[in-house]
C-alpha cells in the first residue's frame, strides 16, 4: 500500500514540475500571437467602433499588460463610462463597459431669488450631454458661488437624479436659498484719530439695518471688502497719514451662517504736512520756474496724496502743451518723521519714446466702440502717457454705462509701441422710476419717469418724465446727444408742458407748452457754459374776480421766444455734500427774438464752502438778479419772487411787493439774497447721513410796477434765522427747517416749518 501511494505521489510531483517548466514557453507563445479580436460588451448608446477607437490595441498587435492598462485609463478619461473592465480571453481582448447616462432635462427647484435663466447660464451641463458625478459636483459649486455673490452664504444645492428608459436621466438641482447673509458688525482695531463711526462711513460695506432694504451694501462681498481696504487707504492718505496701512481685513461667518463679523486692523501712523515743494525739470529748454505756478499745494498744508496725483496730472498736461510729448513725471518724496513733514520734488524727465500702436476694446456687447473711444485722451499714433491713460479710465467710468472697467497697456509689436487694452462689463442703463414726496412749495407730489441713458448703445440720453403735484404738474421729453458733431458738445432737444397753481400766492394759474434746444460745453474741468433756446406759449388763466388788477391786466396768453446762457464755475470737492470749494453761476436771458414777450434778465449766484473743523462745514453765499422789459412792462410770470427756498422763514412769494387791496404777491424786478450756514454732526453715526445746520438768510425784492393796482413796494431788508436737519435717506433727500423771521413787514407772510422730502424707487 505504501509503495502504491509513493508511486502516485512521484508521478503527480513530476507532472507539476513539468507544467511549471513549460509555463513560460506557453505564456511566451500567447504573447507572440497578435490579438485576433477586440470585443466590446455592454455598450448601448455608444457604438462599439467608438469604444475601440479609444483603445491603443488593434487586431494583429501583441497583447501586453501595459497596453491593457493604457486602454483602461483612456476609456475612463473619456467620461463616457461609469465602469470599465479590460481583460484577455486567449487571443481576444474583451472590453466590458457600463455607460454613463445621457441627460434628458435639467431643472431647478426651490429658487425664488435667482431666476432659472441665470442659473442655467452658470451651469456647464446641458441636455444630451453625458452625466458624470464630477461634472455635477462642479456645477453644484458654481451654483453655490452664484448665491454667495448674492449674499446668501447659507444656500445649499442638492443634485437629484431621476432614472429614465434608454439610459437617460433628468437632473434636478434642489436649492435651499436660505436668508441673506448680512453684515452684523463692522469693527476697527488700531484707530485712534478717527472713530469707528467715521470709518464706517468711508467703507462701502455697511452694517445691516432696516432702512437698507434698497441697497446690497449690507451683504458680504469679498471683492467689496478688498475695495474697502483701498478706500481706507485713500481716506487716510488724503488726511495726511502717509504711514497708514491696513494690516488685515477679516470676515468671520457666524456659526448659524446668517451673518458676518468684519474686523479691519489698521495702523494709522503720524500725520504729516507738506514741506518744501519743488520742481526739477531735466528737459532741454524747460525751466522749472515756469512750472511752479501750476502747483496748487503749498508748504505747511496737510499732506494729501490726491493733491499730489492732481499735480502730476496737471504738470503732464502743461508740459505736453509746451511741446514735450514724452515726459515722465514722478514725485520724489522725502519723509522727515521727526518733523512730520514730507518734501516733494516733482522730477520731470524725458520718458521712453513709446507710441500707442492700437487700442483694443472688449466686453462691450451693446455699446458701440466710438462711445468708448471718444472718452480716450489717447489715440493710435499718440505718444503714450500714463497720466492720460488714468484719466481715460476715469472718463469711461464716469459714463455710468459699465459696472467694471479695466484699462492697461501691454507691449506692442515693437519695443517702442504699446497696445492699450480696454476691458469693460456693461450694466443696465434703462430706468423706470416712480417717485413720491412732499414739499412746502408744491404739496404732495408724485412722478413717473422712463429713461435710457445709452440709447441704442450710442451714448445718447432719452428721458420721458411726468410730475404731478398738488400745485404743479409737468411733462417732459428730453433727448441729449453728448458728442454733437463729434465734438465735446452736449446738445439736446426738449418738449414740455407745465401747469402751476399760484392761486394762494397771486390768484392765477400758469400754463406753458413749448420746446427748447440746448448746447453745453466745457472750457475746463471746473468751467462750463450752457446755451439754451426755448419757444413757448404761456397762458395766465383762472384769474379770480378778486385778484389784483396787476394780475387781471395780464390775463391771457403770450408767445415767448427766449435765448439764455449759464456760465458755471464749480470747484467743490463734492456736488451733494461739499466741504470746500466755490461755485458760481451767471445767467443771462434775452426774450424778444420773435414772440410777444420782450425782456433782458441777469442773475448771479455764488457760494463758498470751507471747513472750520473736520466735521463743521461753513458756507456763505449770495445772489442778485435784475430784469428789465424791452418796450413794455415785465409780465408777472417772468418776475422774481422771494420766499420759500430762497428766503427761509417766509412762505413762497411771502416777501416783497403786494397789492394793498387783494394781498396778492405781484413779484419784482430787482432781487438780492444772502445766506450763511453751518453744517455739523448731531451725534448719530456718520453713515446715517444725518446732519444738523444753523443758518441765517437775508433778502430783498422790489421794483414792481402796475398801471392799475396800488402796490406796496418796500425795498427794506428781510432776515431770518433757523435750525434744521438734512438726511440723505434711502428714500431720497429729506430736509426739515425751523426758522424765525427777524426782519419783516406787516404784509409779509411767514412760516416756521419748512419740509421737503422726495423719493425714487
Amino acid at each position: 500500500m505504501f509503495r502504491r501511494y509513493s508511486y502516485f505521489f512521484y508521478r503527480a510531483a513530476a507532472a507539476i514540475w513539468i507544467g511549471i517548466a513549460l509555463l513560460p514557453a506557453t505564456y511566451s507563445f500567447a504573447q507572440s500571437q497578435g490579438a485576433t479580436e477586440i470585443r466590446v460588451e455592454g455598450a448601448q448608446l455608444i457604438e462599439a467602433d467608438t469604444v475601440r477607437s479609444y483603445v491603443p490595441i488593434s487586431t494583429g498587435q501583441k497583447i501586453t499588460i501595459q497596453a491593457m492598462d493604457e486602454a483602461l485609463k483612456k476609456l475612463f478619461a473619456t467620461g463616457l463610462f461609469a465602469d470599465v473592465i479590460v481583460r484577455r480571453e486567449g487571443t481576444a481582448v474583451v472590453i466590458r463597459v457600463v455607460e454613463n447616462p445621457i441627460i434628458n432635462r435639467i431643472a431647478f427647484e426651490g429658487n425664488k431669488r435667482i431666476s432659472n435663466e441665470i442659473l442655467q447660464d452658470e451651469v456647464k451641463l446641458r441636455p444630451r450631454i453625458v452625466y458624470t458625478r464630477t461634472r455635477v459636483q462642479n456645477d453644484v459649486q458654481r451654483l453655490i458661488d452664484v448665491y454667495r455673490r448674492n449674499g446668501r452664504f447659507a444656500a445649499s444645492v442638492e443634485p437629484k437624479v431621476i432614472q429614465l428608459p434608454q439610459n437617460r436621466v433628468d437632473l434636478v438641482f434642489e436649492i435651499k436659498e436660505g436668508p441673506v447673509t448680512e453684515i452684523r458688525r463692522i469693527s476697527f482695531v488700531g484707530n485712534q484719530i478717527f472713530s469707528d463711526s467715521d470709518l464706517r462711513s468711508v467703507v462701502r460695506t455697511k452694517e445691516s439695518a432696516w432702512y437698507r432694504f434698497l441697497s446690497a451694501d449690507d451683504t458680504y462681498d469679498p471683492d467689496r471688502l478688498t475695495f474697502d481696504r483701498e478706500l481706507l487707504r485713500r481716506y487716510y492718505l488724503s488726511k495726511g497719514y502717509a504711514d497708514f496701512r491696513v494690516v488685515s481685513a477679516v470676515a468671520e461667518l457666524a456659526p448659524n451662517r446668517e451673518g458676518f463679523f468684519i474686523t479691519f486692523t489698521i495702523e494709522e501712523g503720524k500725520r504729516y504736512r507738506f514741506g518744501k515743494i519743488d520742481v526739477a525739470a531735466k528737459l532741454r529748454d524747460l525751466a522749472s520756474d515756469q512750472l511752479k505756478g501750476h502747483i496748487k499745494i503749498k508748504d505747511g498744508d496737510w499732506y494729501n496724496a490726491d493733491s499730489v496725483e492732481d499735480v502730476v496730472s496737471n504738470l503732464t498736461d502743461v508740459v505736453g502743451t509746451l511741446g514735450y510729448a514724452f515726459v515722465d513725471i514722478r514725485p520724489r518724496v522725502k519723509r522727515n518723521k521727526k518733523k512730520r513733514v514730507i518734501d516733494i520734488t516733482f522730477q520731470i524727465r524725458e520718458g521712453p519714446k513709446v507710441f500707442v500702436e492700437r487700442i483694443n476694446i472688449t466686453g462691450n456687447v451693446r455699446t458701440i466702440d466710438p462711445v468708448i473711444r471718444r472718452e480716450m485722451t489717447l489715440v493710435e499714433g499718440d505718444a503714450f502717457n500714463a497720466s492720460k491713460m488714468r484719466r481715460a479710465r476715469k472718463r469711461i467710468r464716469n459714463l455710468g454705462f459699465f459696472e467694471k472697467i479695466d484699462v492697461k497697456n501691454v507691449r506692442g509689436s515693437r519695443s517702442d509701441k504699446t497696445v492699450l487694452q480696454v476691458k469693460v462689463r456693461e450694466r443696465s442703463t434703462g430706468e423706470i422710476s416712480f417717485g413720491a414726496g412732499f414739499s412746502s412749495s408744491v404739496g404732495l407730489l408724485g412722478d413717473v419717469g422712463i429713461r435710457e441713458r445709452n440709447l441704442l448703445g450710442r451714448g445718447q440720453d432719452l428721458l420721458l418724465k411726468t410730475t404731478i403735484a398738488a400745485e404743479s404738474s409737468q411733462i417732459d421729453l428730453q433727448f441729449t446727444e453728448p458728442y454733437f458733431l463729434d465734438r465735446k458738445l452736449a446738445a439736446g432737444i426738449d418738449l414740455f408742458r407745465t401747469t402751476r397753481d399760484l392761486q394762494d400766492e397771486s390768484s392765477f394759474e400758469q400754463k406753458s407748452l413749448g420746446a427748447g434746444l440746448r448746447l453745453r460745453f466745457e472750457y475746463s474741468d471746473n468751467l462750463r457754459q450752457r446755451l439754451h433756446y426755448r419757444i413757448s406759449r404761456e397762458e395766465l388763466t383762472d384769474v379770480t374776480s378778486t385778484a389784483s388788477l396787476a394780475v387781471q391786466e395780464q390775463e391771457g396768453s403770450a408767445v415767448k421766444s427766449e435765448i439764455s446762457q449759464i456760465l458755471t464755475y464749480d470747484s467743490r470737492d463734492d456736488r451733494f455734500l461739499p466741504t470746500k470749494g466755490f461755485v458760481t453761476r451767471f445767467n443771462t436771458n434775452l426774450a424778444g427774438l420773435g414772440g410777444s414777450v420782450k425782456y433782458i434778465q441777469t442773475k448771479l449766484r455764488a457760494t463758498r464752502y470751507f471747513p472750520i473743523t473736520e466735521k463743521f462745514i461753513a458756507s456763505i453765499g449770495g445772489s442778485a438778479g435784475y430784469i428789465v422789459g424791452l418796450g413794455g412792462d415785465v409780465r408777472i410770470v417772468d418776475r422774481f419772487f422771494l420766499g420759500g427756498p430762497s428766503l427761509r422763514g417766509f412762505e413762497v412769494a411771502g416777501a416783497g411787493p403786494r397789492d394793498e387791496a387783494t394781498d396778492d404777491a405781484v413779484g419784482g424786478k430787482l432781487i438780492y439774497t444772502g445766506t450763511a450756514q453751518l453744517t455739523f454732526p448731531i451725534g448719530l453715526p456718520n453713515e446715517f447721513g444725518i446732519k444738523g445746520r444753523l443758518f441765517s438768510d437775508i433778502g430783498s425784492l422790489s421794483n414792481s410796477e402796475s398801471t392799475l393796482a396800488t402796490i406796496t413796494d418796500d425795498k427794506s431788508l428781510r432776515a431770518s434765522v433757523g435750525l434744521g436737519i438734512s438726511w440723505i435717506s434711502p428714500f431720497g433727500p429729506l430736509v426739515i427747517d425751523f426758522s424765525k423771521a427777524l426782519l419783516k413787514k406787516d404784509f409779509d407772510k411767514t412760516e416756521v416749518l419748512r419740509f421737503d422730502f422726495g423719493a425714487r424707487f
